[in-house]
């Protein structure tokens, strides 16, 4: 990691977007610090420096790259101080935004963070009441911040956005828009050099863009570490991994195939006149099964929970089959509507144990606290993505997260 770049790097956070940029931020500051005090070990090492003067030498460093002077606490001047970039967001009462970025931003990198399936009341500079904001109004407050770090000269502009905005209309069925490929295409126009998303929908909404790069992480690394202490991972007579549709086979046959678990699937017939409204008014008229799942233990993976009727009909069915404990992870946990009610419901009624989502949605304790839900952070993950991305390094150990995985799983085997 280079230290003549910490002062180039800028995050923008949207109203939504907060919570998870300010964690996000608090992982790059300590990577940083990490760095640096690896750094600072090396040069005592090489050249039997006293910590003191490889701290200064550092510094010497840092003025010669950056041309300012250090802080009194020279070690820190390494870290970022103002990777926080202070943005005021106006929200005006007929609904229209207006951002306002304060501090210079010109040369930088910006990430800008939105978290548009925030729907829990957020905060505003010029109002003391708390708004509550639609998808389709995160998005706008988006637009109106890219456009201002564009207007004041950022080198480059990268979306942080863990829930990719109207990802489900990504392929036409009827004289309908392709609105997941015009959001890309927009934002491309607007002068945005990459998303970085998590767990897309489907990752043909890339091929929209011309220039514009669609990264996308995945949870699994993260997901399968909340699993470990569920399920013995070593079991793979007992356990079975089953896919709650054909749209999320390769999600489960990745995991079926790093924890050596065999895959079933679970294949529904819907009626695409009726729009899903509820957790319990879903579209699907019939659900069968290929595999067994009799007397075993059951883990789902999908990419996003919206009401949930989906999931809960698959839990339904495989009790059906006589599957034994139930355990689901999901890269997107939305709950829209009322579908936490649901699945309070459905726990009660012994459908599942256990639902492991992410952080890349936020979430009040009304979820965080209910028992039958456990949160992973993916908040590292971006991190050390957009540390990568920033100096230029590989980011294929990221993408591909199968070696972390096996690395992860190596020594429960052994035990």
């Amino acid at each position: 990691m280079s230290i003549s770049k910490t002062a180039q790097i800028g995050i923008i956070s949207c109203p939504g977007g907060k919570a998870f940029a300010n964690d996000v931020a608090s992982h790059i500051r300590r990577l940083y610090r990490l760095n640096i005090e690896r750094k600072v070990s090396e040069l005592m090492k090489r050249y039997g420096f006293e910590k003191e003067e490889a701290i200064e030498r550092l510094n010497l460093a840092q003025e010669l790259f950056l041309n300012h002077k250090v802080a009194k606490t020279p070690i820190d001047k390494y870290v970022p101080p103002q990777i926080n970039i202070p943005t005021e967001f106006t929200h005006f009462a007929n609904g229209e935004f207006k951002a306002n970025i304060q501090n210079s931003v010109r040369g930088m990198d910006l990430y800008i963070f939105q978290d548009v399936e925030n729907h829990d009341p957020v905060e505003f500079e010029n109002s003391s009441e708390k708004v509550s904001l639609s998808v389709n109004d995160h998005i706008m407050s988006l637009f109106t911040v890219i456009d201002a770090a564009q207007q004041s000269g950022a080198r480059t502009i990268t979306l942080v956005l863990p829930a990719y905005p109207y990802s489900r209309q990504h392929k036409r069925k009827g004289r309908e828009a392709l609105t997941a490929a015009w959001f890309a295409r927009t934002c491309e126009y607007m002068g945005v050099n990459k998303i970085i998303t998590l767990d897309i929908h489907s990752t043909e909404i890339a091929n929209a863009c011309k220039t514009m790069c669609i990264e996308n992480l995945h949870a699994s690394y993260q997901i399968m570490k909340k699993l470990s202490s569920i399920i013995d991972m070593n079991d793979n007579e007992s356990t079975v991994i089953v896919s709650p549709d054909t749209g999320a086979v390769d999600r489960n046959k990745f995991y079926a195939g790093n924890l050596n678990m065999p895959l079933a699937m679970l294949y529904k017939e819907r009626d695409y006149s009726k729009v899903t409204t509820s957790a319990s008014k879903s579209n699907i008229i019939s659900t069968r099964l290929l595999g067994d799942v009799k007397g075993k233990n059951v883990f789902m993976a999908d990419d996003m929970l919206g009401t949930g009727g989906t999931l809960i009909k698959a839990m339904k069915k495989l009790k059906e089959f006589g599957a034994k404990d139930i355990v689901c992870g999901i890269s997107l946990p939305l709950f829209t509507g009322k579908a936490i009610e649901a699945f309070d419901e459905a726990y009660e009624q012994g459908l599942f144990s256990k639902i492991i989502g992410t952080n890349a949605v936020y979430h009040s304790d009304e979820l965080l606290s209910k028992e039958w839900y456990i949160s992973a952070s993916v908040s590292e993950l971006f991190a050390h993505f957009i540390l990568r991305l920033h100096h230029s390094k590989s980011t294929s150990p990221l993408l591909d997260n199968s070696k972390i995985i096996q690395r992860f799983l190596k020594p429960q085997n052994a035990e």
